[in-house]
């Protein structure tokens, strides 16, 4: 047929007779959202049609059955399920489709419908690219956004498999992975700033300036490299005050930096060094005030709409754009 779908008609198909997409670039499936969907298709039905292809089976004794797979609508395939519907509307695509096809259309529905979480969508443009050995731009031509999309989409999978996980379960958002990606050849600071991130609920750009100190921090000198007291004291100072703590040496003496990013932050510093301190007098803390205290803020990306889009499209981790 010359058609691309079969006589461009809506069939009734029984759902038992779909098989999933082995290509659904979608791991993760909300049990709550999908509940909600399964009772909007018992009310309403399926709106929108699913699309298969058609496979037809002949068995060994004789005769023939007719099977489906499934390219897009797994999430309306699952939710009628739920909602126990028995046939559902698809459209039946025509010819037989290579792997490669399946998968695109896969990813273009899910990214069309924003469905999926960054790390899926990472690992859809890999596998187009290791599977089926196609370049970045091509990927970007085939999906509808910049070579930058996919390439800074890509790099998230580069991060350690404790941050792709948080990224994942919404710990973390897509903006906070920059930052991170920044230091990714320096994995021990990379970790103190992703913990600093979940515990004191740091902002994209509150993370952002973090980063931009350490990436664009002058060389240390070959002493401070090669005295392990100072850097057993920096690691134990920051191990004992929670935050990133550095130890400048001078001719004469030197600087210790500790970093917070709250008056709360400090007050609880103050507090820790007052219970470390012996035989010294007591740094005073100020009384917290009596006013009731707002909740801690959830995890935000705090910047506008046309940044984060203006950002997706360029190329985010190059150390020029964190240049002081």
């Amino acid at each position: 047929m010359s058609t691309l779908y079969e006589n461009n008609a809506i069939f009734w198909i029984e759902v038992d007779k779909i098989h999933p997409n082995p290509y659904q670039p979608r791991r993760e499936f909300d049990e709550t959202s999908l509940k909600t969907l399964a009772e909007s298709i018992r009310m309403y039905g399926v709106l929108q049609p699913l699309v298969v292809t058609r496979k037809e089976v002949y068995h060994d004794k004789g005769g023939m059955s007719v099977e489906y797979e499934l390219i897009s609508g797994e999430r309306r395939l699952r939710a009628s399920k739920l909602a126990g519907i028995a046939q559902v509307p698809a459209l039946i695509r025509n010819g037989e489709q290579d792997a490669q096809i399946k998968l695109e259309i896969a990813i273009i529905e899910n990214l069309q419908r924003e469905d999926l979480n960054p790390v899926d969508r990472a690992r859809s443009f890999e596998r187009l690219a290791k599977e089926f050995g196609l370049k970045q731009a091509q990927i970007a031509e085939k999906v509808g956004k910049s070579r930058e999309y996919v390439s800074n989409s890509m790099r998230i999978l580069s991060l350690p498999d404790e941050m792709i996980t948080a990224l994942q379960e919404g710990k973390i958002s897509e903006g906070h992975t920059r930052p991170l990606l920044m230091l990714i050849d320096r994995p021990e600071e990379q970790l103190v700033l992703f913990k600093e991130i979940i515990s004191k609920k740091l902002t994209v750009r509150e993370a952002e300036s973090l980063s931009r100190r350490v990436a664009t921090e002058k060389i240390r000198n070959k002493e401070k490299y090669l005295d392990p007291q100072i850097i057993e004291l920096e690691k134990s100072f920051t191990e004992s005050l929670g935050t990133r703590v550095r130890i400048e040496k001078g001719k004469d003496g030197g600087t210790v930096k500790i970093d917070f990013f709250s008056p709360e932050d400090l007050r609880m510093l103050l507090e820790k060094l007052n219970s470390q301190v012996s035989n010294s007098p007591a740094i005073v803390v100020p009384a917290k005030s009596e006013a009731p205290q707002a909740e801690s803020p959830a995890l935000v990306d705090d910047r506008a709409p046309a940044e984060i889009e203006k950002e997706n499209n360029e190329e985010l981790y190059s150390l020029k754009n964190f240049s002081l």
